[in-house]
C-alpha cells in the first residue's frame, strides 16, 4: 500500500497549483480520500476530504472556494486543485486513505 503526492512548487500569491495522489497496493477509489497539510512550526490541519461513493466533498473554511478535491477511479489518483494561492497556504501537503500516508509535497507561496 503507498501513496505518492506531486505538483508541489514554488508559485506567486493567486496562482494555482494541482497536486496528484497516485495509489498503489489498492483500490482508491472504494475509500475516502483527504489532504492535510503542515505549516511549519504548526500542527498537521485538515484541508479537504472527498467520500468513496456518491461522491461527496467537504473543505476546511480556510481553503472553501479555492481549493477542489477530486479523483480518476481509472487512474487510481486523487487530487487537489488549488486556485488564488496565498501566503498561509505554504505548507507540506500530505493525502491519506486507507489509513496510510502519503511523504508530502512541498507548496511554497512567495512574492
Amino acid at each position: 500500500v503507498q501513496l505518492v503526492e506531486s505538483g508541489g512548487g514554488l508559485v506567486q500569491p493567486g496562482g494555482s497549483l494541482r497536486l496528484s495522489c497516485i495509489a498503489s497496493g489498492f483500490t482508491l477509489s472504494t475509500y475516502d480520500l483527504s489532504w492535510y497539510r503542515q505549516a511549519p512550526g504548526k500542527e498537521r490541519e485538515w484541508v479537504a476530504t472527498i467520500t468513496a461513493f456518491r461522491p461527496f466533498t467537504t473543505y476546511a473554511d480556510s481553503v472553501k472556494g479555492r481549493f477542489a478535491i477530486s479523483r480518476d477511479n481509472f487512474k487510481n489518483t486523487g487530487y487537489l486543485q488549488m486556485n488564488n494561492l496565498k501566503f498561509e497556504d505554504t505548507a507540506v501537503y500530505y493525502c491519506k486513505a486507507y489509513n496510510s500516508w502519503g511523504q508530502g509535497t512541498q507548496v511554497t507561496v512567495s512574492a
